[in-house]
Order: C-alpha cells, then structure tokens, then sequence
C-alpha cells in the first residue's frame, strides 16, 4: 500500500542517468559536495566546462561570492581555471539559472544538453527553474548530491528539520511557478 508521503517523494527528489553533455552547472551554494561532484564529473570527460553560479554569501568567509568559495574548490580538485566558468552575481536560483544561460550565450557556448549538479531535495525546482530559462531544446540531465545536512528520499519524512525543507521546497515550487506554469508545456 502506498504512503501519502510517497508521492511528495516521487515529486520533489528526482534524478536521471548521467551522458555527456555540454556543460555542467552548479547553482550557487555554500555545499562542497555540488562541486566535488562537478569536478569528478568533468575528470571523467562528461563536459568541458563547469558553470558554478552565485553571488555573495554571508555564510561564507569574508561574505566571499558562492562562485569564488565553489571555482577555488574546483581549482584544488584540478580542474583547469580555463573550464570554469563564471557567474558571481546571483542571489537566488530563478538568477543562477538566468544568469548562467547568459554566460553560455556570452561565451558561444552550446546548451543543446547540460548537466545540472545540485541538492537532492532541491532537485525538481532546480530542474524547473532551468527548463524556465534555458532554451526549451536545451536537455537538462539531474545530478542530485546529498548534502551536510543528509537529506535522503529515505529520510527526509523521518526528521522535523529534514521534513520541513523538503516541505519549504513544495511551497517554493508553488510560489516560484504558479505564473510560469504554461511557460513548462
């Protein structure tokens, strides 16, 4: 019998197979597991560039940009500065998903497909927000990571805290794309 439960799960994590793409974007955060994941993923050859996005940061050093803290852990895990792409003004996802397709268009840079590295309770808005603003051609391949805070599909119901921002992300998807919506067909 299944859980009322199960269906926010089968809506809000979500995840496809991995194939090459051209390029890997990274939506900003303060989470080195998006980048760790991005970098291995570029050492195996799935894309010749990484795109981390975001502005400044009050919970990183010195309110560093979330490009800076994400680009130097990609350079440390060497990647090569050439396949970093750059976007630091970013404050929210709808901007790193705006802002990066710009950076692609900028740059000459194909989006026919992209791989989208992000957190996996954060996945299915993530994946929306760039289906919004990227080319309706443009393939967008979801590559959830677990993060600190160990959010699962298996866990989230099980934890007030894990509970309550899987339940932030539903009302997020409902705010974000209630005027967006027929933009998704």
């Amino acid at each position: 019998m299944r859980k009322g439960f199960e269906s926010i799960t089968e809506f809000i994590f979500m995840e496809d197979d991995i194939e090459k793409a051209d390029v890997i974007l990274v939506p900003g955060g303060s989470h080195k597991e998006l980048i760790h994941r991005a970098a291995e993923l570029y050492h195996q050859g799935y894309a010749e560039y990484i795109l981390p996005s975001g502005g400044r940061n009050k919970n990183l050093d010195n309110n560093q940009s979330e490009f800076d803290y994400l680009s130097k852990e990609a350079l440390k895990l060497g990647v090569p500065k050439e396949a970093i792409l750059k976007e630091d003004k970013a404050s929210h996802t709808f901007e790193n998903a705006q802002f990066s397709y710009e950076v692609c268009k900028t740059k000459n840079i194909p989006v026919n497909k992209v791989i989208l590295v992000c957190k996996n309770f954060h996945s299915r808005r993530a994946y929306l927000t760039y289906k919004i603003n990227f080319p309706k051609t443009t393939k967008i391949i979801v590559l959830p990571i677990v993060d600190g805070k160990g959010i699962t599909k298996d866990n989230w119901i099980y934890s007030d805290d894990k509970r309550n921002r899987v339940m932030n992300e539903v009302v997020k998807i409902g705010k974000y794309f209630e005027k967006h919506i027929a933009d998704l067909k």
